[in-house]
């Protein structure tokens, strides 16, 4: 029986009943079944490895759940698990607590602060290389080899040489002293702390944002350079009309994952000073020390503070996101 549909109400005519969500999935599974098959390991992996310890997770900032009352193997004696549940109480405690400041504020200005100051030289220092790559330059492969070499060296190996480097007799202080130039303490006191992990961070940011926009240089047509230079643009006018439009699909891209990447990144804070810099931590490495650095650890508190930076950046990337439509909305008008 063939079952046509109302234009004017968009609903069925006929007298066959709409299939129930059972008999839809049975017959979309009959009907594409090998995609199924091809996503199956897909999904099984990401519930594995993303979907069950976000859940538990989860559970756990719910509980009161520490290294002295969860279970554990002790020689031949098994302890079981004797925490509880206790609702909100750890956001409660790490937002409006008495230590709120101390425990959670201070690192979340501290946090935003690391991230717009690494991302915007990560973003200056590449557009300025890629500029300068972006010219017909003799020897200019071998410049770009050299540039993108702290991108390909592992975290751990670059950020352990800066901390030989920054140390008190290390080569940045010994070269200091031979000027006559004070020699900061940047793994002791707290400001030049912080200024030594943004250096050190740009350090190996800046290969991948020089990379990215490079590419996107190189795909902005060259007829438009030349039709503003012939209506007497001059070399700023050029960059700030051709370049920069050029650029925005690449830049809203790079911009936002070097914001997720450096709101994220425990190699560099850690591997840095380890837990010698409490003014220094970022949130993440903050929430490390809760959970593995301290005694008793505090597996629900750190569990926690990983919910509140899932839940920051997605309200970021959802804000991100909406203001970069509405000017592409207002440009295209």
């Amino acid at each position: 029986m063939t079952v046509a549909i109302d234009r004017a109400t968009g609903k069925r005519r006929g007298d066959a009943p709409r299939p129930g969500l059972g008999q839809r999935l049975k017959h979309g599974y009959q009907k594409h079944w090998y995609a199924y098959v091809m996503i199956a390991p897909v999904v099984v992996v990401l519930g594995v490895l993303v979907l069950y310890p976000l859940g538990y997770g989860l559970y756990l900032t719910l509980t009161d759940a520490n290294s002295l009352n969860t279970a554990r193997t002790i020689g031949v004696n098994e302890i079981e698990a004797t925490y509880k549940f206790i609702g909100l109480d750890n956001y409660a405690d790490i937002l409006w607590g008495e230590t709120a400041y101390d425990r959670f504020w201070s690192h979340f200005i501290w946090t935003i602060v690391w991230t717009a100051a690494c991302v915007a030289l990560h973003y200056t220092l590449g557009l300025g290389l890629a500029l300068l790559l972006n010219q017909k330059l003799r020897g200019r492969t071998f410049y770009r080899l050299i540039l993108v070499l702290p991108w390909a060296v592992p975290t751990f190996v670059t950020v352990f040489g800066w901390r030989f480097m920054l140390a008190d007799g290390g080569i940045i202080n010994s070269a200091l002293e031979s000027l006559h130039l004070p020699t900061p303490l940047w793994l002791e006191d707290s400001f030049w702390q912080r200024f030594a992990a943004i250096m050190v961070n740009t350090w190996c940011g800046v290969p991948f944002m020089m990379v990215s926009l490079l590419g996107g240089l190189q795909s902005i047509d060259s007829s438009l350079y030349e039709a503003a230079e012939m209506d007497g643009a001059n070399a700023w006018q050029r960059f700030r009309y051709v370049t920069l439009p050029g650029l925005r699909s690449v830049s809203s891209t790079v911009v936002l994952l070097g914001i997720i990447w450096t709101f994220n990144q425990f190699a560099v804070i850690f591997l840095l000073f380890g837990n010698t810099a409490p003014d220094a931590q970022i949130l993440v490495t903050w929430a490390y020390y809760l959970g593995f650095g301290q005694q008793p650890r505090d597996f629900a508190q750190s569990a926690a503070y990983g919910i509140l930076l899932l839940a920051i950046l997605i309200v970021f990337t959802s804000f991100y996101r909406r203001w970069l439509n509405r000017n592409e909305q207002q440009l295209a008008i």
